[in-house]
């Protein structure tokens, strides 16, 4: 099912290291998972920033030898796929701009909810923007408080709503902030030889061989510089809404995300998955790659043998991340080939992590039906996706969403299998560590911590109070 769902982003930045490049490079590799539309490097060399980015892998970006022709002692790196915002050479990160304040590149996971209104708000005053994405506004907003006798960057801070961990580069200094509410995972680091650094996930600090110091909180600017490592805050932190699919989905499964290593608990969700669902079968087969660490769990819960029977082509990529659905129909043959000999004659159990539209999982279902699997059992390790997400996941439209408006044995009939089932929502939670209260389901129960069908801009408020008085 991966390519029903888009990754959301990855994010790093390093001060003070010499060889700063090639250690966002690093980084980014290890964070290739998070996104394959684009990639980009800033770098300051103490007083000028320079970047390069462009569409692609990050093997395929920083080919030819540009990594060469960025140096620096700093730098911020990011993958991307959009949310908001095409998918072209335009839209990658970082952006970097110039503006009276100075020179700032600024890399962005996440999800604005306002940044309609505040886009609207400075073009009315004549503002000029060359992307598409929200993450441009966060420039303009930038621009518009360099004069605060405060915090010019915590003064941007206090107008945007919604899911967003950022990383900024200044001549000076790495800026690395987190919304609130943490909806996104964001980590500081600190290398072998001394130097502090923030990343989207511990992968990549594993890859520097970095030290995991911990998580920036919601609500918390890091500062990065000569100085050292500085901490302040912009917002009252809020009762955290992490988003749980970075567990059941997203993450590395060597990461540490949220306090809990992914891989365990992706097993407990097979385990949970077992217990709720169990079925009379021959063998466990995951969907890969990302139903493996459940379906692990699931045979080891269930007694059932664990058999590899569909085998991906690590030559085609993630294919959720291909621009149409005719492309990404195309990819997913390609990716994944089914094993006549494991799956004939077998009553299979089939374990992925989740379903979002339907339609390439019933193809793959098919597949194996083909290749002589005498039942298919399917579950699935998490719960139906019935609602939008609104900060960070590529399914805003319910419409498209198989779970909304069907239930399980529509969902069932549907993708043509013998018995489906979806982990529950408490199961889900009982897997991970933190307080269930503290985790995004909002995909799940359409349960939103913002009011995402009228977000309100300060800004907007602004120039309606402005009216009152002219």
């Amino acid at each position: 099912m991966s390519q029903d769902k888009k990754e959301k982003c990855g994010v790093f930045g390093v001060w003070g290291a010499p060889d700063s490049t090639q250690r966002v490079y690093t980084a980014l590799y290890a964070q290739q998972h998070r996104g394959q539309e684009s990639a980009g490097i800033a770098v300051s060399d103490g007083h000028t920033l320079s970047a390069h980015a462009g569409m692609g892998l990050v093997s395929e970006v920083f080919s030819g030898g540009i990594l060469d022709r960025l140096t620096g002692c700093a730098g911020i790196g990011h993958n991307r796929y959009s949310t908001t915002g095409s998918s072209h050479t335009g839209n990658a990160q970082p952006l970097m701009e110039s503006y009276i304040g100075g020179q700032v590149a600024v890399a962005h996971n996440g999800n604005l909810i306002n940044v309609q209104l505040l886009r609207t708000a400075y073009e009315q005053r004549g503002h000029i923007f060359h992307t598409s994405t929200d993450t441009e506004v966060i420039i303009h907003l930038l621009a518009s408080h360099h004069l605060s006798k405060d915090d010019p960057l915590v003064e941007a801070l206090q107008h945007l709503q919604g899911a967003y961990s950022l990383v900024f580069l200044f001549h000076d200094r790495i800026e690395a902030v987190r919304d609130p509410w943490g909806w996104r995972p964001l980590v500081l680091g600190k290398t072998e030889d001394g130097y502090n650094c923030v990343a989207s996930e511990t992968v990549a600090l594993d890859a520097l061989g970095a030290k995991f110091i911990r998580e920036v909180e919601p609500g918390e600017v890091i500062t990065l510089s000569d100085a050292g490592c500085s901490s302040r805050r912009f917002a009252q932190r809020q009762t955290p809404a992490h988003c749980i699919f970075e567990h059941v989905y997203f993450a590395n499964p060597s990461s540490k995300v949220f306090g809990d290593t992914v891989q365990i608990v992706r097993e407990k969700l097979g385990e949970k998955l077992a217990q709720e669902s169990p079925v009379d079968a021959d063998c466990v087969i995951p969907m890969p790659d990302s139903g493996r660490s459940a379906a692990l769990g699931y045979a080891r819960a269930s007694n059932l043998p664990y058999r590899e029977g569909i085998v991906p082509n690590r030559y085609v990529g993630r294919t959720f991340i291909q621009p149409s659905q005719a492309q990404r129909n195309s990819a997913v043959q390609l990716k994944l080939n089914v094993v006549p000999d494991v799956v004939a004659g077998k009553r299979i159990v089939v374990v992925d992590d989740s379903i979002v539209r339907g339609t390439t999982t019933r193809g793959k279902m098919a597949q194996l039906r083909r290749a002589g699997a005498k039942e298919i059992h399917l579950r699935i390790s998490c719960a139906p996706i019935r609602h939008a997400c609104y900060f960070g996941i590529d399914f805003p439209d319910p419409s498209k969403l198989i779970a909304n408006g069907r239930d399980v044995e529509q969902i069932r009939q549907f993708l043509d299998v013998d018995s489906l089932h979806f982990l529950s929502l408490e199961s889900m939670l009982d897997c991970v560590t933190r307080p269930k209260e503290h985790y995004c389901t909002a995909c799940f129960n359409g349960k939103y911590r913002l009011n995402v069908e009228n977000p309100v801009s300060k800004l907007d408020l602004e120039r309606h109070q402005l009216k009152m008085f002219t």
